[in-house]
């Protein structure tokens, strides 16, 4: 079949070949002949065969029509709302032709017969929502969620809304999470109108919105670690609704956010399922999901035992977006705390409010501006990302996001850099406020108690030093060196960035090793 002309199920099914007779035996009469058609499952296989080419992904087997969108269709699936399956549209195929519904023992033994010729299928990435560039390592593509496949390729030349071509890709894969978008305007005002637009729905604040279109261009970027977006504010701040427009710009307006997951083992699927992992109303982070988001931003696989299986496994591989909803997250742990930019939500004035309705059809109405303008400021960030990350000289933990503020800063005049600095700083005071031991060094290094030229000792002898006071006597004081030790250094970070120092020294004294702890506060 030719590649590029649209499939068609019917010339599919025809191009079935008659089984030979066998040899010996007596010829059948000539209407026999003629009347004879092949099996259900035969005439299932060929369409299959004919009108699809086949991919791994992840080791699964996906199908890609022929002449059609440039978009994988799972081949095991019984049934999927995103795409379809296979099963789908062999089922949809067999009643175009035959106007008569094939049995489900001739599905089955067709599909496994498609399964086994597909074990030779290429392995190939099957991007979701966003993907590099095959062409052009400085390019992105963004997948619109349309059942045409349509996609804007976003370059430093400009971006343009266009169909990738199946063979060399992008070839998408979706899910029910993947909501369509609405084909981008360029807006008459340049992308300043169109952010405008968009800030006039959402409260942010003037230091807090360039944060928040900055995670917005890093979301366009894969393969990109990125902060977890955290929308706070008092009550009333309208928090769920501005995660719900903000995640929506490119996720589809309304985008879901969800309840917490109770388990990581119901948190992969989710996270993998989407591109935007938007968790809401959150009044707390249990220790495991603390540890899974920071794998989640910087990439994660989570790894299952196969259902019927002994010794097959299937394995989830993400890196996605993350966005919290909260009023406050608690305790934070550094890890996290390093990862995470707080977006602070004005509160709205009585005057200021509007129904739900009426925001949400203000806000459908300008997506089509707002995306525009968002891919607009992104060509022109792509362009200058090589020239500001040769120019920044200092880079926080999360170092190609603060290229990427830098470059967002030098095309707009904006201070997003400085302000996500600062956000950092608020939560290392944050994690040192919530930290006993953190709390309890501070304390002490600022006093006049603390030695002018430092200290030394051992871990045994810091213990008895920062258990004064009844701190000792504490719940979830540590009890031990070790313990102590090891809740320094979870906070190690923190701690040198307000200049207290905890290292090990030369030389042992009768309780153990020496540790040196000096104080030089921050210019």
């Amino acid at each position: 079949m030719n590649h590029g002309t649209t499939f068609n199920p019917t010339a599919a099914a025809r191009s079935v070949v008659p089984f030979p007779r066998q040899e010996g035996g007596a010829e059948p009469p000539r209407a026999q002949r003629q009347e004879r058609t092949p099996p259900q499952a035969e005439t299932l296989r060929v369409i299959g065969q004919n009108g699809f080419r086949y991919l791994h992904h992840n080791g699964a087997p996906y199908a890609v029509p022929y002449g059609g969108p440039p978009v994988a269709v799972p081949l095991r699936a019984a049934a999927h709302t995103g795409t379809g399956s296979l099963r789908q549209h062999l089922i949809r195929a067999y009643l175009a032709t035959e106007n008569r519904t094939p049995s489900q023992t001739a599905l089955a033994d067709a599909l496994a017969a498609l399964d086994a010729l597909a074990m030779d299928a290429p392995e190939t990435e099957l991007p979701l929502r966003i993907s590099a560039g095959p062409d052009d390592p400085a390019a992105t593509w963004l997948d619109l969620g349309h059942p045409d496949g349509a996609s804007v390729r976003i370059a430093p030349d400009g971006w343009v809304v266009t169909h990738p071509d199946p063979e060399t890709g992008p070839v998408w894969r979706r899910s029910k999470l993947i909501r369509p978008l609405p084909l981008p305007d360029r807006v008459v005002g340049g992308w300043r109108a169109g952010i405008e637009e968009f800030a006039a729905l959402l409260p942010f604040g003037a230091e807090t919105l360039p944060l928040a279109v900055g995670w917005l261009l890093a979301a366009l970027r894969p393969g990109m670690p990125r902060p977890v977006a955290y929308l706070t504010g008092e009550q009333g701040t309208g928090k769920s609704t501005s995660g719900q427009m903000l995640a929506g710009v490119i996720e589809g307006a309304r985008a879901r956010l969800r309840q917490a997951p109770e388990t990581l083992r119901d948190l992969g699927p989710t996270t993998a399922a989407g591109w935007v992992l938007a968790l809401d109303n959150l009044s707390g982070l249990p220790g495991w999901l603390s540890d899974a988001l920071c794998r989640i931003v910087t990439g994660d696989a989570q790894v299952t035992r196969a259902l019927y299986t002994d010794d097959d496994v299937n394995v989830l591989v993400y890196q996605r977006p993350v966005l919290l909803t909260g009023i406050d997250l608690g305790a934070l742990r550094n890890d996290l705390a390093e990862r995470m930019m707080p977006l602070e939500l004005q509160p709205i004035p009585r005057n200021r409010r509007r129904t739900a309705g009426a925001l949400w059809a203000a806000y459908e109405a300008a997506h089509p501006r707002v995306l525009g303008a968002l891919l607009d400021l992104a060509v022109e960030v792509w362009a200058d990302l090589p020239y500001a990350a040769a120019e920044l000289t200092e880079r926080p933990r999360l170092a190609d996001f603060a290229e990427l503020l830098h470059a967002l800063d030098r095309v707009t005049g904006w201070r997003s850099l400085d302000a996500f600095n600062g956000t950092q700083d608020a939560l290392n005071d944050a994690v040192l406020d919530g930290h006993p031991v953190a709390a309890a060094l501070r304390e002490w290094t600022a006093s006049p108690a603390f030695p002018s030229g430092g200290w030394q000792g051992s871990m045994t002898d810091l213990l008895q030093v920062l258990g004064r006071d009844g701190r000792g006597f504490a719940d979830g004081w540590p009890k031990t060196p070790a313990v102590l030790s090891s809740r320094i250094r979870q906070v190690a970070p923190a701690l040198r960035a307000r200049g207290i120092y905890v290292a090990r020294a030369s030389g042992s004294n009768k309780h153990g090793k020496v540790w040196a702890v000096t104080y030089a506060p921050p210019s």
